[in-house]
């Protein structure tokens, strides 16, 4: 599975296409403007790529989504604090309806790591929660709905990335837990989920305990003695980027390659450039025609990739308006269901002036869509306020004595996902702090909260009609132990 940086299917990247016989391609915000262009270039990629084609989408929800025009899904955290089944199968099925219609069969969702590390950098708000039996209950609703429309889903990040200090995005992280330890927490959910997960995507972690030289992508161990072997799993198995460091800064992205389907994967995700997905090509078909990787092998690769795409072909279809507005009502009553309150925080006053603390600007960090800009969060609050603003670039640098002392009702707003430092922990003293993208944001400061796990428009909606009074916040998060942590 290839990327390609164009919104529009150029006559070069056709031709690298067939010449190579690629069949799978994944598509980034960088690819899509709207609905009509999308539409189209799905639908010249499933010309080009052929009736087998495999068009792929990270549409998770919360901050990791990449259509941002259709309804905008919760984080699953949003969802695993509503503890509704019905409710995540409601919102996977509305997914699927609105990626289906743009021709995507394919959604890296959902997320079954187990959010039991508070600091952990890259998955926080993605995880529905740190309970294993809850956590598989909720994502397998959510995967349910989508089948149910056509879509596949894949199961990420196998075999769990929710307790690691380091995103392996850009370092190498390690999971030191034994096999017992793994099986009673991180590997529970995707054991349970598996049973109908059409497709599950490797993390690029070590478990030294398990095996102490390889990543999990590149683990006979696990991906072929626990996954295949242990769990007769036949669903699909696709690597995490392997352009990541965690891979590419380590192994290179033609030897890791061969390493992933020797050690099980079926299919490698080559997002870099030409170069180094011509560099995986080259190594692959070097490897199989040494007999690195035997022909039987890659027999029974092509045939689950086949079966996958048999059950869910690519075809772009229609998606209603009033399918489109039915849907995000769904998503709105979903945001608001997610809504928690953490250490009683109340509204402030209808009417009451109110000094604004936030972030100026968030861009994106190449995995999430980019934060809410200040100007949003302030348009929205003077509905219902008299605002002043006071932004900051630097979290780490921001002085909290420079906000002028005017009697103002200070309300901290976090749009960012990377954790305060000790600094902003000692001396930062809002009156509320209305957490909008990572929940544990909440123990950083010692105020009353809101939190929302996201910061699409419903979510912001949402967090409108909490002040405004006319909805309620009754989420909880969906970690055992929150208030204990918060001390």
């Amino acid at each position: 599975m290839i990327r390609m940086p164009e919104t529009v299917l150029g006559s070069e990247m056709a031709h690298f296409i067939r010449e190579h016989h690629i069949r799978a391609i994944c598509l980034f915000r960088q690819n899509m403007q709207n609905q009509e262009q999308l539409a189209k270039l799905t639908a010249d990629l499933r010309a080009v790529m052929g009736p087998e084609a495999l068009i792929g989408i990270d549409q998770e929800g919360g901050a990791v989504v990449r259509a941002t025009w259709v309804p905008q899904p919760p984080a699953a955290m949003s969802l695993g604090a509503s503890q509704d089944p019905e409710l995540c199968r409601q919102v996977g099925a509305a997914v699927a309806r609105s990626v289906k219609a743009l021709g995507f069969n394919w959604n890296f969702a959902p997320v079954l790591d187990l959010n039991n590390n508070v600091n952990n950098p890259v998955i926080s708000e993605r995880s529905f929660g740190a309970d294993p039996v809850q956590a598989q209950r909720l994502a397998s609703a959510w995967m349910e709905g989508s089948l149910s429309e056509g879509v596949a889903c894949c199961i990420k990040h196998f075999p769990g990335h929710g307790d690691t200090h380091v995103d392996s995005h850009r370092d190498l992280p390690e999971v030191d837990k034994s096999r017992a330890q793994l099986d009673a927490l991180e590997l529970a959910p995707f054991k349970a989920a598996a049973k109908n997960a059409p497709a599950m995507m490797t993390a690029h972690i070590v478990y030294p305990q398990i095996d102490p030289e390889n990543p999990a992508t590149m683990s006979k161990t696990i991906l072929t003695g626990i996954l295949r072997d242990e769990w007769n799993y036949h669903g699909v198995v696709i690597t995490d980027g392997m352009d990541m460091h965690a891979i590419a800064g380590r192994y290179g992205v033609g030897a890791a390659a061969v390493k992933a389907l020797a050690a099980g994967a079926d299919m490698v995700m080559a997002l870099g450039n030409t170069q180094t997905q011509l560099e995986t090509l080259d190594a692959l078909t070097e490897a199989i025609a040494a007999g690195e990787i035997d022909y039987a092998s890659m027999q029974k690769k092509m045939a689950r990739i086949s079966q996958l795409v048999s059950t869910y072909p690519s075809l772009t279809g229609e998606y209603p308006a009033a399918v489109d507005a039915a849907d995000r009502q769904l998503m709105a009553k979903a945001w608001q269901r997610g809504l928690t309150t953490y250490r009683g925080a109340k509204p402030p006053k209808t009417g009451s002036k109110i000094r604004l603390v936030i972030s100026a600007d968030v861009v994106s960090d190449g995995v999430s869509e980019a934060g809410i800009p200040a100007h949003k969060v302030a348009a929205m609050l003077s509905q219902i306020y008299e605002v002043q603003t006071t932004t900051f670039d630097d979290a780490t640098t921001f002085d909290w004595t420079s906000i002028p002392d005017d009697g103002s009702t200070v309300i901290l707003v976090s749009t960012v996902r990377i954790r305060y430092n000790e600094r902003a922990r000692q001396s930062w003293k809002p009156d509320l702090h209305l957490v909008l993208w990572n929940p544990f944001q909440s123990l950083d400061i010692a105020a009353p909260a809101l939190i929302t796990y996201g910061f699409a428009d419903p979510a912001i909606e949402a967090v409108a009609a909490w002040l405004s009074g006319t909805v309620e916040a009754h989420g909880q998060v969906p970690v055992a132990g929150f208030e204990e942590l918060a001390g």
